[in-house]
């Protein structure tokens, strides 16, 4: 299956938009059923092992946090994630345990490849984004490929699509509404320190 499309967000900066998607932190509060994504070392991670250990709270995102702890802790290219989805589809709602690596990052574009598994059903997947600046905010041009087997598989395109656009659509509503409260910093010294990381 391949999915595609672009998300406009107005008045903010691509470099905004990278340091947004580059959080692990923003990602995993933006993505519909995430119960953790953190980064692993393993190629076979013990989920039961990081659920106990995720943080009950999640460190601050823009526009509170500083965009240089950002910047630490962002994805790095080469690094692997896991993360556990809870993703309702049909009758079921199967918890993925999902492993993604980011295969290139170089602003302004990402790449990942990545694959889960739940009982009886399992994904692979890649995909990326690029940011292009307009005259209004930033377009996110997105992409994804993904095969599906086992029991969702079963269920059909017509069934999974629908999905697959919901939790998209949800995640980018997120973004942008967090990237909305960016553009609206009352303090206006935000997109300066942005910028300075560029």
């Amino acid at each position: 299956m391949e999915f595609s499309g672009t998300v406009s967000i107005e008045d903010v900066t691509t470099e905004e938009v990278w340091l947004a998607l580059s959080d692990p932190v923003m990602i995993k509060q933006s993505l519909p059923g995430c119960q953790f994504l953190v980064a692993v070392d393993d190629e076979d991670p013990d989920f039961e092992a990081l659920a106990e250990s995720a943080p009950d709270e999640d460190p601050e995102t823009l526009p509170e946090a500083d965009p240089e702890d950002i910047a630490e802790r962002a994805f790095v290219e080469g690094g692997r994630y896991a993360a556990l989805m809870e993703i309702s589809v049909g009758s079921v709602s199967p918890s993925f345990e999902t492993v993604v690596t980011i295969e290139e990052r170089e602003f302004p574009r990402m790449d990942a490849a990545g694959e889960g598994s739940a009982s009886g059903s399992s994904f692979e997947m890649s995909s990326g984004m690029e940011l292009v600046e307009t005259d209004d905010g930033v377009d996110v041009e997105w992409w994804a490929e993904a095969d599906v087997f086992g029991r969702i598989a079963q269920m059909g395109q017509r069934v999974i699509n629908p999905v697959a656009n919901r939790v998209v659509g949800r995640f980018f509503d997120r973004i942008e509404n967090q990237l909305r409260d960016v553009s609206t910093d009352s303090s206006g010294g935000l997109r300066e320190r942005v910028s300075g990381l560029f």
